[in-house]
């Protein structure tokens, strides 16, 4: 009898002993440092071309001379709080430093909820880093003139601030919500960021670039952050349904195009809806397709 149980042992000794130590390698590829190099570089790729070339200087400056009414002309206007007794749909106007504070303190709350201490400290790092960030950026990287610009051209708006609130507080909510609701959060979190950053835009408070810039800034915290996560404390695979992506990016763009949309000029309505477009699916993709991704290169090594 002994004989014939002898053989079986050495059956499991190879296999899981030296297949064990292979299971730590897959969760270093779901939190690549890749992502937030390449949101960095394309910060600084909009900053270059936007704002330190002439051309880039010209267009923008174009686009904000389309218009000969101000911010009176945007459909948004009356959900802008620049109207008297009108108001801001967060985190326009006044209400920015308002939605920041209560943003921080659902974030606070929902770690402690869910007892998610690393993730937890990551959401607030990312719009921390987000929002102060903006500050520092705002107020020392120079904006030259290039082309002879009018004085009201010229003030210094890069990165927007109503566009990164709105961007690092949907990237900091997918880290402390349950996966299975990730994806809802993120469509809620993007539509909004579709919303303000086409209005930002439309409104005549910021530049395209300045938009964009916010959201490529929020999304390089959000991979910087995730990067630095402990493997057992990274964002695995976000699965959401196959239709939610399709249906998500669709409403971000009819709501940016209705957000963008101005009485006086077809062409700023078109380039600020493009605009809030990009911007909800770049934090889209960050948030909910990069970690899906992922995923699917990973299986096969966990098999």
């Amino acid at each position: 009898m002994t004989q014939h149980d002898s053989p079986a042992l050495p059956a499991h000794r190879p296999g899981a002993s030296r297949q064990a130590p292979e299971d730590p390698s897959p969760s270093r590829t779901t939190r690549p440092w890749m992502p937030a190099l390449l949101y960095t570089l394309g910060f600084l790729t909009v900053y270059l071309l936007a704002i330190c070339t002439p051309w880039g200087q010209r267009a923008e400056n174009a686009l904000f001379g389309l218009g000969e009414q101000g911010g009176e002309e945007a459909w948004i206007y009356p959900l802008s709080g620049a109207a008297y007794g009108s108001t801001p749909l967060p985190p326009m106007e006044l209400s920015a430093k308002p939605t920041l504070m209560v943003g921080l303190a659902v974030i606070v709350v929902l770690t402690l909820v869910r007892r998610c201490w690393w993730p937890g400290c990551a959401a607030l790092g990312i719009v921390i880093l987000t929002t102060g960030g903006k500050e520092v950026l705002k107020s020392n990287l120079p904006r030259p003139d290039l082309v002879g610009a009018p004085e009201n051209l010229l003030d210094q708006g890069f990165p927007s601030g109503h566009t990164a609130i709105p961007a690092a507080l949907t990237l900091a909510a997918v880290l402390v919500v349950s996966p299975r609701i990730r994806p809802y959060v993120a469509t809620a979190g993007v539509l909004w960021l579709a919303c303000i950053a086409a209005a930002s835009a439309t409104m005549g408070g910021h530049r395209p670039s300045e938009v964009l810039g916010a959201t490529l800034l929020a999304c390089a915290c959000y991979g910087l952050a995730t990067w630095l996560l402990p493997p057992a404390a990274a964002p695995g695979a976000t699965r959401s349904p196959r239709a939610l992506p399709v249906i998500t990016l669709t409403l971000a763009l009819a709501i940016a195009l209705a957000s963008g949309a101005r009485n006086d000029t077809l062409t700023r309505s078109l380039v600020s809806g493009a605009t809030g477009f990009i911007c909800a699916a770049l934090v889209w993709y960050a948030a909910v397709g990069r970690p899906a991704h992922t995923a699917r290169r990973t299986r096969p090594a966990l098999d």
